[in-house]
């Protein structure tokens, strides 16, 4: 069975990647570099999937930074402001506008090319930071076009899925099913900021370390 996994090298994609390798899947890796200010996620994506086994990975790149619209490719400022407790109440400055739907884009095609019928992505709607592309309803309905825009979809030869195992887990479950898969989470990055060690104030860094917490474990990450 192959599969093609959404690697961005962070906490939940890694994890996913663990799941869909588990359940025997050949893994095929998809890296964005798409003008992230935290490209260190790249590497990090890299060092997962090598110590994952990956048939193959690939790393496609854009520039987001042209129309940005986001913390993550304009000159906005990633908040450090907030309380993890009210993360997801609204969508926040880090929302990639439409980031999911480009990154599905490109795994489809890669799926269909390879003969493959499975795509993983580490989406999930609970411990998270809000965004609308990491909702069940959201990637229902991706899978649904990707059966009436393909042409394995139309000639009925394949029924593409989409595989997103962490959609109702917490962050603290997700560590712990890694944790048991033998994931390496220190080979992971999560920080929004482009610095050469996590900042362990933004977002993302807040929602990684209070799940490492919840979970009883310590993050094998050094930060600044």
């Amino acid at each position: 069975m192959k599969a093609v996994i959404l690697l961005s090298g962070g906490l939940d994609s890694s994890t996913a990647a663990a799941i869909a390798k588990d359940r025997g899947y050949e893994l095929y890796a998809i890296t964005f570099d798409y003008g992230q200010r935290h490209r260190k996620e790249i590497e990090a994506a890299l060092a997962v999937g090598k110590a994952l086994g990956v048939k193959d990975h690939v790393v496609i790149s854009f520039d987001l930074r042209k129309w940005g619209g986001s913390a993550l490719t304009d000159d906005i400022e990633v908040p450090t402001d907030h309380d993890v407790c009210d993360l997801g109440e609204e969508i926040p400055v880090t929302y990639v506008p439409a980031r999911n739907t480009i990154f599905l884009s490109f795994a489809l095609g890669y799926t269909e090319t390879i003969g493959a019928d499975t795509i993983f992505i580490g989406a999930n709607q609970i411990d998270y930071s809000g965004y609308p592309d990491c909702r069940e309803e959201y990637l229902r309905a991706f899978e649904t076009m990707a059966n009436l825009a393909t042409k394995a979809g139309v000639e009925g030869t394949m029924r593409f899925k989409i595989e997103a195992p962490l959609i109702k887990m917490t962050k603290a479950e997700i560590i712990k099913t890694g944790v048991v898969l033998g994931l390496d989470y220190s080979l992971t990055w999560s920080c929004y900021k482009g610095e050469d060690k996590p900042c362990g104030q933004c977002d993302s860094c807040k929602l990684r370390l209070a799940a490492f917490e919840a979970a009883g474990l310590t993050d094998p990450v050094e930060y600044a």
